[in-house]
């Protein structure tokens, strides 16, 4: 865990994924100190450009986008964290337990792992979100943590079934560590960087899920997110009538997510994989001989 922490805060770029979302965060967090005001109050006429006045400007309804932006963070950043991390709880949990206990065990886990997997996702969202009618954000997150473990369940349960065999484990089963204890203080921690992995990814996919299935009409129209504003703009021909900022901004926000969530999966990559580790390696090594071969010119 020490050797996680200190590689991903010892990576640049995993710096600046991590500003990107504390910043995020905390302006979700703040939203009734830097954006005051009801979300979905009329504040001024329809489509105004970006001034002093309305900084990302207004909707079709006369609201001001950026309160809306900062408010819908809040729901947008609250589900997609929280879906994140119950996707990889039950991925965790299930590639735990199947890859540890083997047997009869694994193979019914790894069947419904299968069959959940071979069911296109995002068609299952839709399907799943259209039966359910309008929902809201507390329904989209349920619909994609229960349709989205698959893939970290099959990541940890490969894992696990690799250091199950390993020396470390086999004087734990010698002593007579009791199961659970071998599986959270021997294995687990040894999990730290795939489960990262698993969780940002995680994050990053729900986000986009439940932005998608708003988009598409699904979620409550009453509710302030980056989805809903996308799909308000769209209905309300933001792009046709020149109300770029109707839809950027949305979408910058989503993109910025996805920036800085994926410059931090970026790291915990290389803390699973030494051999993505060779790059600063590399860089030095290009620097060196070209500050050697501008030597050797200036020494002719």
């Amino acid at each position: 865990m020490g050797f996680a922490l200190k590689s991903i805060f010892s990576q640049k770029k995993a710096l600046f994924g991590f500003v990107i979302i504390a910043v995020l965060c905390l302006m979700a967090i703040f939203a009734p100190v830097i954006a005051p005001g009801e979300p979905g109050a009329r504040v001024g006429r329809s489509h105004q450009a970006p001034s002093v006045e309305h900084v990302f400007g207004t909707t079709k309804m006369g609201r001001d986008v950026y309160r809306q932006f900062v408010w819908g963070a809040r729901s947008s950043l609250s589900v997609g964290f929280a879906t994140g991390i119950a996707i990889t709880v039950i991925g965790t949990a299930i590639g735990l337990i199947a890859g540890y206990a083997g047997g009869k065990t694994d193979a019914v886990l790894d069947l419904a792992t299968n069959a959940v997997l071979v069911i296109p996702n995002m068609p299952l969202l839709i399907l799943l979100a259209s039966f359910a009618g309008t929902v809201g954000p507390m329904t989209i997150m349920t619909i994609i943590a229960l349709t989205s473990w698959p893939w970290g369940a099959r990541m940890t349960r490969s894992q696990t079934m690799a250091l199950r065999n390993r020396d470390f484990v086999t004087a734990a089963k010698m002593i007579g560590e009791p199961a659970w204890r071998i599986i959270f203080v021997e294995i687990l921690p040894n999990l730290t960087p795939l489960i990262g992995i698993n969780l940002v990814g995680s994050i990053i996919y729900a986000i986009v899920a439940q932005t998608t299935l708003e988009y598409l009409g699904f979620g409550d129209p009453l509710k302030v997110t980056w989805g809903t504003m996308l799909y308000n703009a769209q209905n309300a021909s933001a792009i046709m009538v020149g109300a770029w900022w109707d839809i950027a901004v949305p979408a910058a926000g989503i993109a910025l997510t996805g920036l800085g969530l994926a410059l931090i999966n970026f790291t915990f990559d290389e803390i699973a994989n030494p051999q993505l580790r060779s790059g600063p390696a590399l860089t030095r090594w290009f620097r060196l001989t070209r500050a050697r071969n501008r030597m050797m010119r200036a020494g002719q």
